[in-house]
C-alpha cells in the first residue's frame, strides 16, 4: 500500500522512524518519505544512512502547526511518533510535555485534515492506560484526540488510529543500553527499582511490523495493542549480567509495578483477534458505523469477556532467562 506514496513521520529521527524508513525503503518503492523533527543533528546524522532520492528533512516542531501543514502536502499517510517521553523528564517539566504530547497531537489531526492525509497512526504507549504519571496522563489525552478525530472531522477523507505497545527492547532510553552501559564500566551492581516489576517486551521490528499491519488493518478509531509477552526485571538482570549483584533504589516518580494495555475499565469495548487486541471507540461515530469485529484485512475478532485486562503482571506469556537473552540480541 505504501508503493508510489508520500508518508510523513512526526519525531522520524528515532529509533522507531530509523526503523520504519529502513523497511519502507526495502519492502515498497514509496515516493517520498519524510522526517519531520526538530534537531538538525539527529536530521544530518540519519541523512548519512538514508539518502535516497525519496528522502525529504524537514526541520519543525509538532507544536508548529502551520509548519507541519507545510510538510504535510501532498502526504497520503502519517506516523505519529514524535513525544516526549522520559517520565520523570514530564514529572518535572508538565507544561512542556503537555505543550508537545497534547497541543502537538491536535496540530497533527489538524494538519492531516487540511491536506486531506489518508490516514494517520498515532505511536501510543502502556503508560496511557490507567495513567499514573503525567505522560502516560498526556498520552491518554493524546490517544483521545486521534480517535475523536474521526467524529469532529466527519466528511473529510483522513481517518485515525493508535498504536499502544510496551517497553521497546533496545530503544534509545530503554533499560537495556542502560545496563549494559553499566556493564561495559565495570560497575559492581545493577540499580533495580523494585524486584517484582514487571513490563511488556517488543523489538523494534515486531513495533514495526505491527504498525505496518494496523495501516492495513484500520477503518478509524481504533486502539490497536499488539500480544506480546512479559519480562521481570529481575530476570532482565540475571540475562544480562548472570554473576552481577542488583541492589533496590526505589520506584522513580510516576512508575508503576505493572503496566497494562487493555484496561479492565474498557473490557466491554475491546476486540481480540489472533495477534492482536482492539479497544473500540467509547464515543458514536455521527457519519460512520463500523463493525469492528472484522477488519480492512477480513481479519475477524470476538469481544473479550467482561473485567478483561491486559497486563503485564498477569500475562500468560513470560519470557525466561535464555528466552531474554535471545530477545535482547534482535536489538542489536
Amino acid at each position: 500500500m505504501f508503493n508510489d506514496s508520500s508518508i510523513l513521520i512526526t519525531g522520524g529521527t528515532g529509533s522507531f522512524g530509523k526503523q520504519y524508513v529502513k523497511v519502507l525503503q526495502e519492502r515498497y518503492s514509496p515516493k517520498r518519505i519524510i522526517i519531520f523533527s526538530r534537531d538538525e543533528l539527529k536530521q544530518f546524522e540519519m541523512e548519512q544512512v538514508f539518502n535516497k532520492p525519496c528522502m525529504r528533512y524537514f526541520i519543525g516542531d509538532v507544536r508548529d502547526e502551520e509548519r507541519l501543514k507545510q510538510a504535510m502536502n501532498g502526504v497520503d499517510y502519517v506516523i505519529h511518533a514524535a513525544a516526549l517521553k522520559q517520565v520523570p523528564a514530564a514529572e518535572y517539566n508538565p507544561m512542556e510535555c503537555i505543550k508537545t504530547n497534547i497541543h502537538g497531537a491536535e496540530n497533527v489531526i489538524k494538519a492531516a485534515v487540511a491536506n486531506d492525509v489518508s490516514k494517520v497512526i498515532a505511536l501510543s504507549t502502556d503508560k496511557a492506560a490507567n495513567p499514573i504519571n503525567l505522560y502516560g496522563a498526556t498520552k491518554l489525552a493524546s490517544d483521545k484526540l486521534f480517535v475523536s478525530a474521526n467524529n469532529m472531522y466527519g466528511g473529510h477523507l483522513t481517518s485515525f488510529s493508535v498504536v499502544r505497545y510496551g517497553n521497546v527492547v533496545g530503544s534509545r532510553g530503554s533499560v537495556v543500553p542502560f545496563f549494559q552501559k553499566l556493564i561495559d564500566d565495570g560497575e559492581e551492581s545493577l540499580p533495580i527499582t523494585h524486584q517484582e516489576m514487571t513490563r511488556f517486551w517488543i523489538t523494534l521490528q515486531q513495533g514495526v511490523d505491527f504498525v505496518l499491519n494496523s495501516f492495513e488493518r484500520m477503518r478509524g478509531g481504533e486502539i490497536f495493542v499488539p500480544k506480546i509477552p512479559s519480562m521481570r526485571i529481575m530476570d532482565l538482570a540475571e540475562a544480562m549480567a548472570p554473576s552481577m549483584p542488583t541492589r533496590i533504589i526505589g520506584i522513580r516518580p510516576g512508575e508503576k509495578l505493572h503496566e497494562i494495555m487493555c484496561p479492565r475499565d474498557d473490557s466491554h469495548l475491546t476486540i481480540e483477534f489472533d495477534d492482536h487486541y482492539v479497544i473500540t471507540p467509547s464515543i458514536t461515530f455521527w457519519d460512520k458505523d463500523y463493525e469492528y469485529s472484522r477488519n480492512e484485512k477480513g481479519e475477524s475478532g470476538a469481544h473479550v469477556e467482561q473485567g478483561f485486562e491486559y497486563n503485564s503482571g498477569e500475562n500468560d506469556d513470560f519470557l525466561s532467562v535464555g528466552q531474554l537473552g535471545e530477545f535482547n540480541k534482535l536489538a542489536d
